[in-house]
């Protein structure tokens, strides 16, 4: 009812536009990368660094022992080894907290508390998704760059855009600086030069999300068509980044440059050359509503579902799931760029990954005692801690509601499967996830 079809004498003793007694809650970020990673519990008592060994297989045998060799105590056999591989796995702390008077609240239109606890497990799963985000895109963004200052004259050192996945080689499964004693093959434009040190940027110009813009130094001069800005850089550990039209790095995508069923395709059959396991039958894709957008206008995607559009889920939904081997897992956490040379245009990158593309470690202590005394409540949460401190002010009225984590993630390289070993692998270290670049 109106409050003009109140008496004239009672309408100014009716207040109007009255607060709602409920917190409207805001929009939320849609989460997946967490869910790639493989959980592993840390132990009270071992440090905050955590070293894995992953051991590797030895060559198939094809060739029969002959019968003239078979002699001997070892009849003719040479005894050999199989290769291994370490990643490390650092732990560390992340926290946050509000702050709630206790008899101030009570004058508020809702229950402040509740909303805490809200808004803090809201920013508690959006940080560590952003954290396995991060270290999934750090691996797979490695070893692939471009040339960001022309050359004056053939010369050994180039600037690059970033120097991520050029700074360290595998020797023996362990990671160590690249230098002249570890050098590291890189294509640069036409040719291949030897990569013999690495130095970064005081400060980053690199327009990569998270990137290390620097110099790459190699033993021999590099030539000005290959040291010209623009031009392809690619370690031949490079990880695996698609993008339409075969273009070479990302700031020659173009504006029609879009998403296809093609470029997925490819990527799930780079996984399975690589024997990557699949996640439940499938393998993940984590791509943002653009780049769904863009699949749905693919006419390769649109003739897959020629004449079953009306009752089929895929376009009932407007949502793809569990189909050309894919998952499809939409996320607005996806990182987003504005392209290197073309104004307006914007670079985005769904990634495929399957099993063991991410490890996540959680340090087993958390919420222990002697952490977390029994005077305060402590919750814990998708291995997350949610502590309600109990009022220790003078009035005894401010609370604290708090969140903490302690952990790490990281990406494990697959540097011990090579053609070897699995006829089909690449070369890549990282070998786990594919991503694809596009425009949109």
């Amino acid at each position: 009812m109106g409050i003009e079809n109140f008496p004239l004498a009672l309408q100014p003793i009716i207040q109007e536009g009255f607060l709602e007694r409920e917190f409207q809650q805001a929009l939320r970020s849609r989460l997946g990368y967490r869910a790639v990673a493989d959980r592993e519990d840390i132990s009270v008592g071992i440090g905050e660094t955590l070293t894995k060994t992953r051991a590797g297989l030895k060559p198939s045998v094809t060739t029969p022992l002959s019968p003239a060799a078979n002699t001997n105590l070892d009849n003719g056999l040479t005894p050999s080894g199989w290769g291994i591989e370490q990643y490390t796995l650092t732990l560390n702390f992340y926290a946050a907290t509000a702050d709630l008077n206790m008899v101030t609240s009570r004058v508020g239109i809702a229950n402040q508390f509740l909303q805490n606890a809200y808004t803090n497990g809201e920013q508690a799963a959006r940080s560590l998704d952003e954290l396995a985000r991060n270290a999934l895109f750090q691996a797979y963004f490695g070893g692939n760059t471009r040339v960001t200052a022309t050359l004056s004259a053939a010369g050994p050192t180039i600037l690059v855009d970033d120097v991520r996945g050029f700074q360290t080689v595998f020797v023996n499964g362990v990671q160590v600086p690249v230098s002249s004693a570890n050098p590291l093959a890189v294509t640069v434009g036409a040719d291949i030069y030897t990569l013999s040190a690495v130095t970064t940027d005081t400060v980053s110009l690199s327009s990569t999300p998270n990137g290390a813009s620097g110099s790459l130094i190699f033993t021999t001069s590099v030539a000005v068509a290959d040291g010209t800005i623009g031009m392809t850089v690619q370690a031949a550990t490079a990880s695996a980044i698609l993008r339409p039209g075969g273009r070479t790095n990302t700031a020659l995508l173009q504006p029609n440059d879009s998403l296809t069923m093609g470029n997925l395709l490819d990527a799930v059959a780079t996984l399975r050359k690589n024997a990557v396991p699949e996640i439940d039958g499938v393998y993940n894709c984590y791509l943002d509503p653009v780049s769904s957008r863009q699949l749905f206008a693919d006419p390769d995607f649109k003739t897959l579902f020629t004449g079953a559009t009306s009752g089929n889920a895929v376009f009932h939904d407007g949502m793809v799931n569990d189909f050309l081997g894919l998952r499809f897992i939409p996320t607005t956490e996806a990182f987003v760029q504005a392209h290197p040379t073309i104004a307006g245009l914007a670079v985005r990158r769904p990634i495929i990954c399957g099993q063991g593309a991410l490890i996540e470690g959680d340090f087993a202590g958390i919420g222990a005692d002697d952490v977390a005394p029994k005077d305060s409540i402590v919750t814990i949460v998708d291995q997350v801690a949610m502590v309600t401190r109990e009022p220790i002010d003078r009035l005894q009225q401010i609370i604290a509601q708090s969140w903490y984590w302690i952990g790490g993630f990281c990406a494990p390289s697959d540097t011990t499967t090579t053609p070897l070993t699995v006829p089909t692998a690449t070369n890549a270290a990282y070998k786990r996830a594919v991503m694809v670049e596009h425009a949109g």
